[in-house]
């Protein structure tokens, strides 16, 4: 029996997570058991709460995370407590107790200012707030338990349990005619359902430390993401217009560029993420959008 640990379970990938788990029990390990705990149910940035949610557990997956990136500029010892602290109380607890944590992490702890993709082991070097803790967190848990912990950075994520920018994009698309989105900031949209099916795969693994880049594969801008969305509503993707990011000025200093590398899941034997577009495709296909979609969805094609 692998006893499952998953933090942050109320969230998009927290709940995806919950969803891909009890999956492959059904069609393939059927001795699991999966614990789904909220925020109300465990405070991470209590040590001690921390440790007694852990006991008992085999692996612990930490989606549990300040996300809030312009909030963070200003208030920084909020985000850390949750981003840094509560990472490294669950390392602490996981070495106490035997388990892996795999920690999930964010491209943002890199400036953003490079022009190939970042490999596993590039420089941190965050830039806002949000990646400052997002790094910290990293490096505390690692420094805690650095024979069993396992980071898994991501970006750009969406999906069917909360908000992001492909459901916002279809919103927006019922009330206004043309869209400007900026085309000058390049990452990988990533599907939660897909982040979820590499955790489980590192589940399943004998790996137990290390960093994996859990984003898709390929690249775009939020621009060619936004057309893309439009284009699987059966949207006339024209609607969509190009802008720079110095028409939106936010509090956060966004990345230019985010593309990850993926190299460390073949040196493990493990299928690296898929494509960014076929991802969205069959998203749609599998109705993650309906709710927002507004009765815009074609037929399935």
């Amino acid at each position: 029996m692998t006893r499952i640990l998953i933090t942050g379970a109320g969230g998009m990938l927290g709940r995806d997570l919950q969803t891909a788990l009890a999956d492959r029990a059904v069609t393939a390990l059927a001795d699991r058991a999966v614990t789904a705990a909220t925020r109300t149910d465990v405070d991470i940035t209590d040590a001690d709460a921390a440790a007694s949610a852990v006991a008992g557990h085999d692996v612990v997956v930490n989606c549990a995370a300040y996300t809030a990136v312009d909030a963070a500029e200003g208030d920084e010892e909020a985000a850390h407590l949750i981003n840094a602290t509560g990472a490294e109380n669950l390392a602490r607890a996981s070495a106490l107790h035997g388990a892996r944590l795999i920690q999930v992490s964010t491209d943002y702890v890199f400036a953003g200012n490079a022009t190939t993709p970042y490999a596993e082991d590039a420089p941190l070097a965050p830039v806002s707030a949000y990646g400052r803790t997002k790094a910290d967190g990293e490096r505390l848990a690692r420094a805690a338990h650095p024979d069993g912990t396992i980071i898994v950075r991501t970006a750009w994520l969406y999906g069917e349990h909360g908000p992001n920018f492909a459901a916002t994009m279809l919103k927006l698309a019922a009330d206004r005619e043309t869209l400007t989105v900026v085309d000058d900031q390049r990452g990988q949209p990533t599907w939660t359902a897909d982040l979820a099916a590499q955790l489980v795969r590192l589940i399943d693994s004998p790996i137990t430390s290390g960093v994996f880049h859990g984003t898709a594969s390929g690249e775009t801008t939020w621009f060619g993401f936004a057309r893309a969305v439009f284009e699987e509503a059966g949207l006339d993707p024209d609607r969509v217009q190009p802008t720079d990011s110095a028409s939106f000025v936010r509090p956060a200093p966004r990345p230019a560029y985010s593309v990850l590398a993926h190299s460390a899941w073949a040196e493990n034997g493990l299928a690296p993420p898929r494509d960014w577009r076929a991802a969205l495709h069959d998203a749609w296909r599998g109705g993650v959008f309906s709710s927002v979609a507004s009765g815009s969805r074609p037929p399935l094609r």
